[in-house]
C-alpha cells in the first residue's frame, strides 16, 4: 500500500534501531556457515534489507567485502550480486566514493573469469542452463545500476589510475554484448540504462542554445577530454546496436508473423511501440553526437542490404525503421545527401529483388522511409514525384496491408507537401494535380472504401493549398465529380423509385459517398461549403427518408430489428450523413459559418432532432448528440433560443437509455455529456432559464456522470460540475443552487473520491471540493443559509457543512477516530486557499482509509506525474528529431 512519509520515516528509524542484531547474525552467518544453502538464504535476507539499513552497516562495517570474498565461488555469484546490485544503485555523498571504488574494483578482477575475451555472448547465453543465463542477467543489472549512479565517478579517476579507462570500456564493452542477448527482457534493462548514459553525454557536449540552428557540441574542458571523444568506440557500437535492434514504428502495419509469412498486423502491440520511442530518442542522441558515423554506419548496413550478403527480411525492417528515426537530426545539405543514396538503393533493391513477400517488405519500408522525410521530399521535386508515382504503383498491389501504408504514407506526404502538387514545377507542362485528377480513376480502381476516402482526403489537402480560389474550385468540382455522379444517379433512380433505396446496394453507395465527402471536408474545411451546397438538400432529404424507413421498419417488427444487418445498414447511410454536416461545421471557420448561416441549423432541427426523439432507444445515432454538441461550440449564444428544443429532443430521452445501468449505449454517454458541457461553456443563460425541477434533473445527471467507473464518462461529468459550478458563482442563482444542491454534491464528490475505482478523477474531486469548501466559507458569495432552517440553527454556513462533514466522514470510515476525523475536516476547511497543500491534505485522508492503505495509489499523483512528462516533452522538443516529422511545423508549408 502506500505509505505517508511519516510512516516511511518511523518505519526505518524502527529498523535501524533493530538492524544491529540482523546485521550481526548475516555476518555471522556468511563468515561462519558451511552449508551453501544457508549462505544463500542469508544472502536473499540481506538482499531484501540493504536499501533500508544505515549506511555505515554497509560501508563502515564489512558487508562489500564479505560480498567479495563470496564472489568468485560460482555457487554463491548469483545471489551476491543481486546484494552488490542493491549497493551499487545507493546515491549517497561523495565520501563513500572509495568504497563503491573497491567493489568496482573487486567485481572487475573476476570479470576475465566469468566472461572471457574474445565471448560470443549471444550464442554462449542461447546453450546455457538457468543459472547461467541468470548470472548474465544479474551481470548487466549491477553494471547498469552501478554505472548510473557512478559513472562520472569512475570517469574522475582516470588521470590518478591509468587503467581505469580500459576498465570502464570493458564494463560498456560488456553490456553491449549482452545488449544483443536474444531476450527481450534482459535488453529494455540494457536499454534503460543506455538511454540515461546517451542523454547524460550528450546534455554534457550540447550547447543546447545553439543547437536548433548550429548542432555544436562542446569540445574539450581546460585539460580534460571531452565525454564524447572518451567514450567515441563504445558510442560508435551503440549506433550499430540501435540499427540492429531498432524496434517496430506504428506506422507500419506489414510484419513476419510466427510462422515466417509476411502479413497485415492485426493489432498494435503498445509495449513495442514505447520500446521505439526509447530507441529513437537514444539514436536520435546518438546522431547528434556523431552524425557522419550514424551515416556511415546505416549507408555501409544498406550496401549490405543492396549486394546480398546481409540480406533479410529483420535487417532490412530495422536499418529502415532505424534511417527513419533519425530524420531532422543531420544538418540540412547532409540529410540531402543522406537520402538521395537511400531512396535510391531501396528502390533499386525493389527492382532487382523477386518474390511477392520479399517485395512487400521492401514496399513497406520504402514507405517508412520517405514518410519520415517531408524535409527533403519538399525541396527535391524529381524525388518527391517519383516517390507518389511509386505509392500510386503500390497502390494496385494486392499484397496484405501494401495499399494501406501506401495511402497512408501518401496522406502523410500531403500534409507537408501539398503545396508542390499545385505549383508549376520547373520543367512541367502543367501542376501535378491536374494530371492526378484526370487519372484518378485509375489510381482508385483497385483500392477499398476507406483507402479511397484517405486518397481523397489527400488531393483534399493538395486543393487547399492552392491559393486561387477559382481554381481551387474548379480542382474540387473536379475531384468530386465521379462521386456527386454517382450520388445523381442514385437520388434521380430514387425520384423514380422511392422503394430502391431500401435495396442494400444504393444504400452502401450512399454511404460510402458520404464518407468521401467527409474526407474532403475534413482536409479543405471551410474551402468545401461550395461542394456541401450541392448536395446539402438530398443529404437531408435522405436522412430522412431512411429515418422513416427505419421508424417503419422497427414500428412492424418491433425494437429486434433494429439489430437487423438491413436496419443497420440504413442506419450507416444516416450516420454518414451525420458526420458531413458535423465535420463541415467543426473544421470551418467563423467566416465560413457567417456565410451559410444560422438557416443551416434551422433547417436540421426538424429532421434529426424529431427523429431522434421519435426513435425507440436502439435506432438513436449517438451522432445526433455530437452533431448539436458542435453546433452549440461553433454558433454560441445565437443558438441559444433553440437550446430548449435541444433539451426536449434530447435530454429525457437520452437519459432513459443510459441511467439503467453503467455500460450500456457508451457512445451516447460521451456524446450526452459533451453536448450538455457545451451548453454550459457557450449558453450559460439557457442554463439559467431552467425550472427548479429542470436544474435537479441536470445535476442527478451529472452526478450519474461521475458515478461511472468508466473513466472518459466521469471526468466529462467532472469537467462539467467544476464549469457549471463556476459560471454560477458568478450569477444570481448562486444562493438558490447552493441552498439545493451544495451538501448534495459535497456527499457526492467526496463518495467518489474515498471509491478506490475513481483514483483517476482525484486531481478534478480536489478542485471540485476546494470550490464548494471556498464558496461555503465565504459570507460574500453566499449570502443565505444553505441549512433547514426548520431543523436546527448554526453560527455560518461553515460550521454546518463541518458538522455535516464530520458526521458523513465518522460513519463511513469507523477506524478513524474522532480527532482524526475533525483533524481532516478542519485541514479541508483551512487549507482551501493553498491548492497544492489541500489536495496533499486529501491524500494523507484518503491514505488513512482502509479501503486506500492496502493499494496502490499512484493515481493520485497522475497530475504530477503528468507535469514531469510535459516537461520532459518539451524539452525534447528543442531536440531536433526527438519529435515526429508530421508533428513538425515546417517552414513555408502553406505557401
Amino acid at each position: 500500500g502506500q505509505l505517508t512519509q511519516a510512516k516511511v520515516k518511523e518505519l526505518k528509524g524502527s529498523l535501524n534501531n533493530e538492524f544491529c542484531s540482523i546485521h550481526d547474525l548475516c555476518v555471522y552467518a556468511l563468515a561462519n556457515s558451511r552449508k551453501p544453502e544457508l549462505i544463500k538464504a542469508t544472502l536473499r535476507a540481506l538482499a531484501a534489507y540493504l536499501t533500508w539499513i544505515p549506511l555505515g552497516y554497509i560501508f563502515e562495517g564489512n558487508i562489500t567485502g564479505t560480498l567479495l570474498q563470496l564472489f568468485p565461488q560460482p555457487v554463491f555469484r548469483n545471489n551476491v550480486l543481486q546484494c552488490m546490485t542493491e549497493i551499487a544503485g545507493l546515491q549517497v555523498d561523495a565520501c563513500y566514493d572509495m568504497h563503491f571504488l573497491s567493489l568496482f574494483n573487486g567485481v572487475m578482477q573476476h570479470i576475465s573469469t566469468i566472461v572471457p575475451p574474445g565471448t560470443n555472448l549471444p550464442a554462449a547465453f542461447a546453450q546455457s542452463s538457468d543459472e547461467e543465463q541468470q548470472l548474465v542477467q544479474n551481470l548487466a543489472l549491477f553494471f547498469t545500476n552501478f554505472l548510473k549512479s557512478h559513472l562520472s565517478m569512475l570517469e574522475k579517476q582516470i588521470q590518478q589510475e591509468p587503467q581505469m579507462q580500459a576498465k570502464i570500456n570493458a564494463t560498456l564493452d560488456l553490456v553491449v554484448q549482452i545488449s544483443y542477448v536474444n531476450d527481450n527482457e534482459l535488453f529494455k534493462s540494457c536499454l534503460d540504462y543506455w538511454t540515461i548514459f546517451v542523454c547524460d553525454i550528450f546534455s554534457s557536449e550540447c550547447s543546447m542554445d545553439s543547437l536548433p540552428q548550429q548542432f555544436a557540441f562542446g569540445g574539450t574542458n581546460g585539460q580534460k577530454m571531452s565525454r564524447k571523444v572518451l567514450h567515441a568506440e563504445i558510442l560508435s557500437k551503440l549506433r550499430l546496436l540501435m540499427i540492429c535492434k531498432m524496434a517496430k514504428p506504428e506506422e507500419i502495419i506489414i510484419v513476419e508473423d510466427e510462422n515466417g509469412n509476411i502479413v497485415r498486423e492485426a493489432m498494435k502491440d503498445n509495449a513495442t511501440l514505447i520500446q521505439y520511442r526509447i530507441m529513437k530518442q537514444t539514436l536520435v542522441y546518438l546522431s547528434h553526437l556523431d552524425h557522419d558515423d550514424t551515416e556511415s554506419q546505416m549507408l555501409e548496413k544498406l550496401a549490405l542490404q543492396l549486394n546480398g550478403k546481409e540480406w533479410s527480411w529483420n535487417r532490412l525492417n530495422t536499418l529502415c525503421w532505424a534511417i527513419g528515426s533519425i530524420s531532422l537530426t543531420m544538418a540540412e545539405e547532409q540529410e540531402n545527401r543522406f537520402l538521395v543514396t537511400v531512396i535510391r538503393d531501396l528502390l533499386n533493391l525493389c527492382e532487382i529483388t523477386r518474390g511477392k513477400d520479399n517485395k512487400a517488405v521492401i514496399a513497406s519500408n520504402i514507405m517508412y522511409v520517405v514518410g519520415q522525410y517531408p524535409r527533403f521530399l519538399r525541396q527535391h521535386w524529381k524525388f518527391l514525384k517519383t516517390v507518389v508515382n511509386k505509392l500510386f504503383e503500390f497502390m494496385h498491389e494486392k499484397f496484405e496491408g501494401v495499399q494501406d501504408m501506401a495511402c497512408d504514407t501518401f496522406l502523410k506526404i500531403c500534409v507537408k507537401c501539398r503545396r508542390r502538387f499545385v505549383m508549376l514545377q520547373i520543367g512541367e507542362a502543367e501542376p501535378f494535380i491536374c494530371d492526378l485528377l484526370r487519372n484518378i480513376q485509375a489510381h482508385t480502381l483497385d483500392l477499398q472504401s476507406l483507402q479511397i476516402n484517405t486518397f481523397y482526403e489527400a488531393i483534399g489537402l493538395m486543393i487547399s493549398a492552392e491559393p486561387d480560389t477559382a481554381r481551387a474550385g474548379e480542382y474540387l468540382q473536379r475531384l468530386m465529380s465521379l462521386p456527386n455522379l454517382k450520388w445523381q444517379e442514385i437520388m434521380a433512380m430514387a425520384r423514380q423509385n422511392p422503394m430502391s433505396l431500401r435495396e442494400a446496394e444504393p444504400a452502401r453507395k450512399l454511404a460510402n459517398i458520404l464518407a468521401t465527402n467527409t474526407s474532403v471536408c475534413t482536409s479543405m474545411k471551410g474551402a468545401f461549403q461550395k461542394q456541401l451546397g450541392l448536395i446539402f438538400n438530398d443529404v437531408l432529404a435522405v436522412y430522412k427518408t431512411y429515418s422513416e424507413l427505419c421508424s417503419s421498419i422497427i414500428a412492424n417488427d418491433g425494437p429486434i430489428a433494429a439489430k437487423r444487418s438491413d436496419v443497420k445498414l440504413i442506419r450507416s447511410v444516416k450516420r454518414q450523413a451525420l458526420r458531413l454536416l458535423e465535420t463541415f461545421l467543426d473544421k470551418a471557420d467563423a467566416t465560413d459559418l457567417k456565410q451559410v448561416g444560422i438557416g443551416f441549423v434551422h433547417t436540421m432541427l426538424d429532421p434529426v432532432l424529431g427523429d431522434y426523439s421519435r426513435s425507440v432507444a436502439d435506432a438513436r445515432d449517438a451522432e445526433v448528440l455530437s452533431l448539436f454538441a458542435v453546433v452549440v461550440s461553433r454558433f454560441g449564444s445565437t443558438v441559444e433560443s433553440e437550446i430548449a428544443a435541444i433539451f426536449d429532443a434530447c435530454f429525457q430521452s437520452t437519459l432513459s437509455m443510459i441511467t439503467k445501468n453503467y455500460e450500456e449505449y457508451p457512445d451516447h454517454r460521451i456524446k450526452f455529456y459533451s453536448l450538455l458541457r457545451a451548453v454550459v461553456q457557450h449558453c450559460f443563460r439557457a442554463i439559467c432559464a431552467l425550472s427548479p425541477e429542470q436544474i435537479s434533473l441536470l445535476i442527478d445527471s451529472i452526478v450519474w456522470a461521475f458515478r461511472h467507473t468508466e473513466r472518459n464518462v466521469a471526468d466529462l461529468g467532472l469537467n462539467l460540475l467544476l464549469e457549471l459550478l463556476n459560471s454560477i458563482q458568478k450569477s444570481q442563482f448562486v444562493n438558490a443552487f447552493h441552498q439545493k444542491h451544495c451538501v448534495q454534491l459535497i456527499q457526492e464528490i467526496v463518495a467518489a473520491m474515498t471509491d478506490t475505482f475513481h483514483k483517476p478523477g482525484f486531481k478534478l474531486h480536489v478542485l471540485i471540493l476546494q470550490h464548494l469548501f471556498s464558496v461555503v466559507a465565504d459570507p460574500t458569495v453566499l449570502t443565505v443559509p444553505i441549512w433547514d432552517a426548520s431543523q436546527k440553527q448554526y453560527p455560518s454556513n461553515e460550521h454546518y457543512v463541518r458538522e455535516h462533514l464530520s458526521g458523513l466522514l465518522a460513519s463511513s470510515f469507523p477506524n478513524m477516530s474522532q480527532i482524526q476525523v475533525q483533524a481532516i475536516v478542519s485541514g479541508m476547511f483551512d487549507l482551501r486557499k493553498d491548492q497544492a497543500s489541500f489536495k496533499n491534505h486529501l491524500r494523507d485522508f484518503l491514505v488513512q482509509t482502509k479501503e486506500f492503505a492496502t493499494t496502490d495509489n499512484a493515481e493520485l499523483y497522475a497530475e504530477e506525474t503528468a507535469q514531469q512528462r510535459e516537461s520532459e516533452r518539451q524539452r525534447l522538443a528543442t531536440i531536433p528529431g526527438m519529435v515526429k516529422p508530421d508533428q513538425v511545423q515546417l517552414d513555408d508549408m502553406n505557401m
